[in-house]
């Protein structure tokens, strides 16, 4: 079995593969302060609740946005899996050329991000990331990771929202009723979630332009179930494509 696990900036997910079969997953909240025991306690009592020996994973990959929690998660499977994980980064083999200015600045869960769209969906891919910032990544025909955009979050607008306006209370992220909200909740939801929309379905169509031709378009991320049914150019919905990504870059890094 492989462990695989993605740290973001608020959660990380965490799915267990038998063979090519996801069989767990797991979203927890990203904890700096969360000491290695506690992150491994954590680990062990997930995997106990589906029946699933530690001793049974053979292998751990890992992508990270937060450098602090890489070290942790490292003790982690030493301690308690007795296994030294594979931490995606320069040097990792993924198959895909980076066409950045700097590949090294790119985000370990866009290219993993990348990786999977384009063994699942072939190219050219646009991929829409709904983490804590909202990023758009672009891969041509060939494979290669040409770049893309980065916007703030559906969850950071709404808190800045809410800390920046005395009067607007915090809201449930939800689906509204109508466009035309009838109270401050029904408005502050349909500006959120629409305005998101429009952002996404803009961006999209800007990037099919520069690319020239046309691209399927996947989105995932905790609100990819949320935005993706509302937009006009997204086709595609995986929630843990980052997941399969991971599968598939460890098979390349046996």
């Amino acid at each position: 079995m492989v462990l695989v696990i993605d740290v973001g900036n608020t959660n990380t997910v965490l799915g267990v593969y038998r063979g090519d079969e996801l069989i767990a997953y797991w979203r927890v909240a990203s904890d700096r302060q969360k000491t290695s025991d506690e992150y491994g306690i954590l680990f062990y009592s997930l995997l106990s609740h589906k029946g699933i020996n530690t001793k049974d994973i053979r292998r751990i990959i890992i992508s990270s946005v937060v450098p602090p929690l890489v070290t942790t998660l490292e003790k982690v499977c030493q301690n308690y899996f007795n296994i030294q994980p594979h931490v995606v980064g320069p040097g990792t083999k993924t198959g895909m050329n980076i066409k950045m200015d700097n590949p090294k600045e790119v985000g370990a869960d866009r290219i993993v991000n990348a990786v999977a769209a384009y063994h699942l969906y072939g190219g050219p891919v646009i991929i829409v990331d709904f983490g804590t910032a909202t990023t758009f990544c672009a891969v041509n025909s060939k494979g290669d990771y040409l770049g893309g955009a980065i916007a703030p979050g559906v969850g950071i607008a709404t808190e800045a929202l809410f800390a920046r306006a005395s009067k607007l209370p915090r809201i449930e992220l939800v689906k509204p009723k109508r466009v035309i909200g009838k109270n401050t909740i029904e408005g502050m939801q349909a500006g959120i979630i629409y305005g998101f929309v429009g952002q996404v379905d803009g961006v999209v169509r800007r990037m099919q332009k520069e690319l020239g031709e046309k691209a399927k378009v996947v989105a995932t991320g905790g609100l990819s179930s949320l935005i993706g049914p509302e937009s006009e150019t997204i086709e595609i919905i995986n929630p843990l494509l980052t997941l399969q990504g991971l599968l598939i870059i460890d098979k390349m890094n046996p």
